[in-house]
C-alpha cells in the first residue's frame, strides 16, 4: 500500500503522455482531434510538431449612439434676410482675406520660381557629393510650384465669386 500513490501517479503520466500524441487534423481553417469530424470533411492529418490554436479577438457589438438631429433651414427661416450693410461687410472681409492670401501665394510663387532657376537650382553643400539629393530637391521644387499655381488659381476663382466692394 505504500507504493499505491506512485502507481497511480505513473498511470496518470501514461494517460497524459498518450493523449499528448493524439493525431490532429486540419479541416480548412479549423483544427480537430476527433476522427469522426475529420472523416466528415476534407481534413488532412497534421504531421510534425504540436499545434496551438489561439482564438481570435472578437470586437464587442457596436453600441447605438444617440445622434442629435441636424437643424435644416425651413421655409420660415429662409425668409429672414441679412441686413445689406452686414452682408457688404462680410463680403468686404472675405475679399480682404482672399486678397491677402493671394499676395502671400504670389510672393511664395516668386520665391519658388527664383529658387528653381529654370530647372537648375544652385547646389547646396550636402548636394555636392550626393546628386540624388539634388534631383529630389529639384523634383520637390517643381511639385511645390505646381501646387502653388493651383492654390493661386483657386484663390482667384474665389475672388471672382465675391462681389466687389464699392
Amino acid at each position: 500500500m505504500k507504493h499505491f500513490p506512485l502507481v497511480v501517479f505513473a498511470c496518470l503520466l501514461a494517460v497524459v503522455g498518450t493523449s499528448a500524441h493524439a493525431q490532429i487534423y486540419r479541416c480548412g481553417n479549423e483544427y480537430t482531434n476527433t476522427v469522426s469530424e475529420a472523416n466528415k470533411g476534407q481534413c488532412k492529418l497534421v504531421e510534425g510538431g504540436n499545434v496551438t490554436v489561439v482564438q481570435g479577438f472578437r470586437p464587442p457589438p457596436p453600441t447605438v449612439v444617440a445622434v442629435q438631429p441636424v437643424r435644416v433651414a425651413t421655409a420660415s427661416q429662409a425668409g429672414t434676410r441679412v441686413d445689406s450693410a452686414q452682408q457688404r461687410g462680410r463680403d468686404s472681409d472675405a475679399r480682404l482675406i482672399l486678397d491677402s492670401e493671394l499676395k502671400k501665394a504670389e510672393t511664395r510663387q516668386a520665391e519658388l520660381v527664383r529658387e528653381f532657376n529654370a530647372g537648375e537650382p544652385d547646389k547646396r553643400g550636402d548636394e555636392a557629393r550626393n546628386h540624388q539629393k539634388y534631383l529630389d530637391r529639384v523634383a520637390e521644387l517643381k511639385a511645390s510650384i505646381a501646387r502653388n499655381e493651383s492654390d493661386i488659381a483657386g484663390i482667384r476663382r474665389e475672388l471672382s465669386r465675391v462681389p466687389a466692394t464699392k
